[in-house]
């Protein structure tokens, strides 16, 4: 998919002589944006002209598989012996009903990105243990220099509000008897929403226009340095060091705490490589996914996007290589990753931005229990359908 990668010509070029010299076979790779692929692929799979293997977003594939689009991969992985080394968020990701439908290929984690030297003024600087402790930091931040925005709550990014509902032991939805049921109105979870829009709703972490704010809004604040401290995704620091140098020698990232621990659970996604059920050579199709999510080549992507790969050996020695910040997004992911709920009904609800509808509201005053009600009677009748 375009984009992930700013530069990825050479790559190609250099998989596809890798391929043809073990296979003997030609590579024919076309490059796509990301904008209206997802319809792309229904309409390729409704006509029976899908790609024989293609990078599949994690939340497309559940829908993509119930589709009937995707082969079982499995017994592929498991005959490879490749089913023991992989990241467990991703694999979740692409299983239905106890089956892959896709190889792990790249991931991007959300933790706390922060300016050392704010922090350091201000007299914060170490890992928040719980909740409190994060609450403290904000809170002194805040005391330190009121013009700051210590902590913003952006109202347009779901991904940053998930690791406190999932901090708090509560779930977006469970699964039972093969049903999907949603939960996001159940106490836990609405504890989790609650303290995470109440940051801004009685702690003075945020502002106002934040609740319109997407993800990268705060990192424009962020490097203005009005914000000390907010999420972001593992692949923000290499933007701050390739747009801002001097603001990148300052960075220092800390795990998202879970209520009572240092590390909640936090959104995996990236994607996967699948292979598509219109495939005439299944085998050489699989080859190719090996090459592409394992060895060289899986640790290269992920050093030329700054993502982390899917495989357990390729990310220690992106880990390894990298710095304190790569340790800490690492952290997040390899103790916390977790995927949405992996249900074909998903889609649909990312599609009408239910949970985005919800956390917005409850940040314009809608009590979080019934803006979560709300949101968990929209989703059970996608579910139902």
């Amino acid at each position: 998919m375009q984009g992930t990668n700013a530069s990825p010509d050479a790559y190609i070029e250099e998989l596809q002589a890798a391929f043809a010299e073990a296979t003997g076979a030609t590579l024919d790779i076309q490059v796509q944006p990301w904008d209206g692929a997802h319809d792309k692929f229904v309409t390729a799979m409704a006509g029976g002209t899908g790609p024989d293997v293609a990078e599949v977003g994690t939340t497309w594939v559940p829908e993509f598989a119930d589709a009937g689009g995707l082969d079982v991969l499995t017994e592929d992985i498991d005959a490879a012996g490749l089913s023991d080394g992989l990241v467990q968020g991703l694999v979740d990701a692409g299983t239905l009903e106890g089956e892959m439908y896709g190889m792990p290929w790249y991931a991007g984690v959300r933790s706390i990105l922060a300016n050392r030297e704010m922090l350091e003024e201000a007299g914060v600087s170490e890992q928040p243990q719980s909740w409190d402790d994060l609450l403290a930091m904000i809170t002194t931040l805040k005391e330190h220099n009121p013009d700051w925005i210590p902590f913003p709550v952006p109202g347009a990014s779901l991904f940053a509000a998930l690791p406190f509902v999932w901090g708090g032991g509560g779930e977006i939805a469970v699964q039972e008897g093969g049903e999907w049921t949603a939960t996001i109105d159940q106490p836990e979870a609405v504890e989790g929403l609650e303290w995470y829009t109440d940051l801004a709703l009685q702690h003075d972490a945020s502002t106002a226009a934040a609740t319109t704010w997407t993800e990268t809004d705060s990192l424009a604040a962020f490097l203005q340095g009005t914000v000390p401290m907010f999420v972001t995704g593992s692949w923000v620091p290499a933007t701050v060091r390739a747009d801002n140098p001097e603001m990148a020698d300052k960075l220092v990232a800390f795990t998202i705490p879970a209520k009572d621990a240092p590390v909640a659970p936090s959104f995996l996604g990236g994607s996967l490589m699948c292979r598509f059920t219109e495939t005439q050579e299944p085998e050489l199709a699989f080859e190719l996914i090996k090459l592409v999510t394992t060895g060289e080549f899986a640790t290269r992507w992920a050093q030329e996007t700054n993502f982390f790969p899917g495989t357990i050996e390729a990310l220690d020695e992106v880990v390894a290589g990298g710095d304190e910040l790569t340790k800490v997004f690492a952290t997040q992911m390899t103790e916390g990753g977790k995927s949405v709920p992996v249900t074909p009904a998903w889609g649909k609800i990312e599609g009408a931005k239910t949970l985005n509808i919800m956390l917005s509201s409850v940040l314009e005053g809608t009590p979080a229990q019934e803006a979560a009600e709300t949101a968990a009677e929209e989703m059970d009748g996608f579910f139902s359908e």
